[in-house]
């Protein structure tokens, strides 16, 4: 084992019950590996206290919250959200991951079906994928015409605007992870029998289409990160760090107060 420099504090974190769980975990002794976990978790729950304090602010004041979670397939949407939300009032949030429209959906405006899943007054709504899909995963797939995306673009502006002048506050992540940790979180997915139903079609296609991907993904970033609902970038390679930064994010554009 290397030599390392530890601090005063350092010990300190390494010698509580979660240092000894992260030095004991691996099969070989990583100090720096279990600092750099323990300090995530200690990180995480004093967010995580922050965020009950923002959804108790947002509940009192009547407001309305959404946060959408975008980015390439497996790139940790998911778990920045379940993080996020881990200790809030399920009462006063929604997470949404919505299927594919069905028939009936498909002749409906396309937004109608998001409409319908806004936030009540008090309330916070998180989408795992949102309206954007139709920015990214459904052009690149042909799961739409280039008319009706198109289309999207020209409405997506205008209906964000609606709902900020609205009052309903929208708040914008795309994890932007790297073609190698995608492959390699596809490959760990799929040998875990407690992930494989986590791997579509869609997914196994997305390595072959990366280009396709950027290609849409800079248009969207580019023509839909206006001045009323932003854009935020989160480097999702290391996925404790993209939640402590997405979580940071959220706590410092809501107003909350204590």
């Amino acid at each position: 084992m290397k030599d390392i420099e530890l601090s005063e504090v350092d010990i300190h974190l390494l010698n509580t019950k979660e240092g000894y769980r992260n030095m004991l975990k691996p099969k070989t002794l990583d100090v720096e590996r279990a600092l750099r976990r323990v300090r995530y978790e200690y990180k995480l729950k004093e967010l995580q206290a922050e965020m009950i304090k923002l959804q108790q602010w947002v509940f009192a004041n009547k407001k309305q919250v959404i946060v959408i979670a975008e980015g390439r397939d497996a790139a940790g949407k998911g778990g920045a959200i379940r993080r996020m939300t881990e200790h809030l009032n399920p009462r006063l949030l929604k997470i949404f991951a919505l299927p594919k429209p069905n028939k009936l959906e498909k002749k409906q405006w396309y937004f109608q079906r998001y409409a319908t899943v806004l936030p009540k007054v008090g309330e916070m709504v998180f989408f795992n994928r949102s309206w954007y899909n139709r920015a990214m995963v459904e052009p690149v797939n042909g799961f739409c015409t280039p008319e009706q995306y198109e289309t999207f673009m020209r409405e997506v502006n205008l209906f964000e605007d609606m709902l900020v002048n609205d009052e309903i506050q929208i708040i914008k992540l795309y994890f932007s992870i790297s073609k190698k940790e995608q492959s390699s979180r596809f490959e760990n997915i799929r040998n875990n029998p407690l992930k494989k139903w986590k791997i579509s079609p869609v997914d196994l296609n997305a390595l072959e289409l990366w280009d396709e991907y950027t290609k849409y993904k800079e248009r969207m970033i580019e023509e839909t990160n206006t001045k009323k609902s932003p854009w935020v970038i989160i480097k999702a390679d290391r996925k404790t760090d993209a939640r402590i930064e997405a979580m940071e994010h959220v706590l410092s554009v809501v107003p909350y107060k204590d």
